[in-house]
């Protein structure tokens, strides 16, 4: 009875973090529990200040319908982003306004960059005026293969079974997350962006490194070690460029920014500077070199998107990233035209391409939901129940003499 219970009130909270506004009638048809059900569990979740009560509609002829929403400042979380120069630490309410931000430079030393997060979180804890025990979670979204203990291996930043999770838990009493910050991208994404609706989906997020959030039936893909998703070390060309994983013909090395910008200095004799990429990306008329790796890259794209939907058959896929949601505004068209000519007719006719919808913070907001997803996994009892006091075994009684 207590799984029922905690399984009706996950459906319930879902529905509504997701759903928006909602009254207990809507809950009621979309959750398929009865009205009494539903009734109950809001009732619940109202004295415990998980759920509130956020106006009035409506109804057909009879008295308006109370309309509810999961609370804001029932809890508090704080998402960050580990990319490759920079950390990101942001705040949310339940709700997912941004209340504070911190940001930091690093050279990827795991100590360095686990003092810095530890930073960041106190400083966006301070800047909104809360105590550590409002807040939910601290997710943090981390470039490599992360396990469920948030052990962190990557080899293109030299980082090697870092223990990241155990590093972080040691130093605050805040619940600590960490997964890939291209699953968090995803997550983001599939919540409250272009991947919002869709059950099975692949993001793909392109900067420094490349990589992908498979999402199947509604659920992100790990893989049997939580390494799904490394699209960006698959191979594109045998014996290719060098990757920075020390593998050579790597996706990363052709459509990552280092390798973009790389190939645009050899081709129009520019100094290869960071702002190479973007300067050149916003040119308008672009000079015919420029032009000629772009179009070049734009096809070593859409063959790996063309992949993507040949082994997944997703209904969307959603590109994204510092260079990835750049490049795509502008040659998405010749994305598409490639990843139609290496696809296969009839998944490539049933999958979208799209750009997202978050912009380039949308780690650190995907790392914030980590907490959140539990919270809503549990139906906001994170804490066991008291086991039910166990029943004395009823006394045996003796077997009965014959009377013969």
């Amino acid at each position: 009875m207590r799984d029922v219970r905690r399984a009706n009130r996950s459906s319930l909270l879902t529905d509504l973090f997701q759903g928006g506004l909602q009254s207990r009638q809507q809950l009621a048809g979309t959750t398929a529990l009865s009205q009494a059900s539903v009734s109950n569990l809001i009732g619940e979740m109202l004295e415990e200040g998980l759920v509130e009560e956020a106006g009035l509609v409506g109804s057909d002829g009879g008295r308006p319908r109370v309309l509810l929403r999961v609370r804001p400042g029932f809890r508090y979380i704080v998402g960050a982003d580990v990319a490759e120069t920079r950390i990101l630490v942001e705040l949310y309410d339940l709700a997912m306004n941004r209340l504070a931000a911190a940001e930091f430079e690093h050279d990827d030393d795991p100590e360095q960059v686990a003092g810095l997060l530890i930073a960041g979180l106190g400083a966006v804890i301070a800047e909104a005026k809360l105590e550590e025990s409002q807040v939910l979670g601290f997710g943090v979204g981390v470039p490599g293969v992360v396990d469920q203990d948030g052990v962190v291996d990557a080899q293109s930043t030299g980082w090697d079974a870092v223990p990241l999770g155990a590093m972080l838990r040691a130093a605050t009493e805040v619940p600590i997350f960490v997964e890939n910050g291209a699953k968090t991208f995803g997550q983001a994404e599939m919540w409250f962006g272009a991947g919002r609706g869709a059950r099975h989906a692949v993001i793909i997020m392109i900067g420094t490194g490349v990589g992908a959030a498979v999402v199947m039936d509604g659920r992100g893909y790990r893989g049997a070690n939580s390494n799904a998703g490394e699209w960006g070390h698959t191979t594109l060309i045998y014996n290719g460029e060098l990757c920075r994983c020390g593998a050579r013909g790597c996706l990363e090395a052709y459509v990552g920014a280092d390798g973009i910008a790389r190939r645009l200095a050899a081709a129009t004799g520019e100094e290869l500077t960071p702002d190479l990429l973007p300067r050149l990306l916003a040119t308008d008329p672009m000079s015919a070199e420029a032009t000629e790796v772009f179009t070049e890259t734009a096809g070593f794209l859409g063959a790996g998107i063309a992949d993507l939907i040949n082994l997944f058959s997703p209904e969307r896929i959603v590109l994204g990233g510092i260079a990835g949601s750049v490049f795509g505004e502008r040659f998405l068209a010749e994305i598409r035209d490639a990843a139609a000519r290496h696809a296969l007719r009839r998944p490539y006719a049933l999958t979208s391409i799209e750009l997202c919808a978050l912009g380039i913070d949308a780690v650190a907001m995907g790392a914030a939901t980590l907490p959140v997803a539990q919270l809503l996994a549990e139906g906001g009892l994170p804490e066991p129940e008291e086991p039910m006091m166990a029943m004395p075994p009823r006394p045996r009684r003796p077997p009965e003499r014959s009377r013969r």
